[in-house]
């Protein structure tokens, strides 16, 4: 039977469930940040050549955790943009919940969620939860894109997926990237001389353009295309 887990139990069972893999194992978080105990166990799948499949959705894989998957030879990492489901599964159960794979979550916040078991003594009922569940998984892998880790030892920043098309974000969908308010960002983008103010209206620079700066105009006024990679 599906029972509600708390979060030492969900701890508990995504450790356990990581090391019983023998099949399959599909971490789904839209944050990465592993703990020692989490590298340690998934270390021993990369070795013993399992089939390990992470997905994360959001763009920021710090350089620590990019070093330690690039070793990795058998952990295929995916992204898929907006994911905000947190889901985990080898071939006997999977974890539903809210704890993201993520140090800082792990250790400092209140999580719930549900364990199902499809082991041999699990009910019909919980056998076709888990099928649903591996199913809605399968969909997101499939939707989801290979991420090539290349490390940069120079440059400590984030790592993004590298798509051979840049996306057009305007001002406000660009701060919404960058988790920022758009008022910063106008700030920022005037602060490094993309835009300037005249006559209390914002122009596009040259400088703005060089960096892929577009200026539009609709029904509802002038407003600016920027690379999704714009660095300010």
């Amino acid at each position: 039977m599906a029972k509600f887990i708390g979060t030492t139990p969900t701890n508990y069972h995504l450790e356990k469930m990581i090391k019983e893999a023998k099949d399959r194992l599909i971490l789904i978080s839209p944050y990465l940040k592993f703990s020692d105990k989490i590298k340690e166990l998934l270390e021993e799948k990369d070795r013993d050549q399992k089939n390990v499949i992470i997905v994360f959705g959001k763009q920021e894989l710090q350089q620590e955790e990019a070093e330690w998957l690039n070793k990795m030879e058998n952990i295929q990492t995916r992204y898929i943009k907006n994911l905000h489901a947190k889901c985990y599964l080898n071939e006997n159960s999977c974890i539903i919940t809210s704890l993201n794979l993520y140090l800082f979550s792990q250790i400092n916040n209140d999580e719930m969620g549900v364990f199902v078991s499809n082991g041999n003594n699990a009910s019909e009922d919980d056998k076709k939860l888990y099928e649903d569940v591996y199913s809605e998984a399968e969909r997101i892998i499939k939707k989801s894109e290979r991420l090539e880790i290349i490390v940069k030892k120079i440059e400590d920043k984030p790592f993004k997926p590298t798509n051979n098309k840049l996306s057009k974000l305007t001002t406000s969908k660009l701060a919404k990237e960058l988790q920022i308010t758009t008022k910063e960002l106008n700030g920022r983008l005037v602060k490094n001389g993309f835009i300037k103010i005249i006559d209390n209206k914002e122009e596009l620079t040259e400088k703005g353009k060089q960096a892929g700066g577009v200026a539009k105009t609709n029904e509802h006024g002038s407003y600016f295309l920027w690379n999704s990679d714009l660095k300010i």
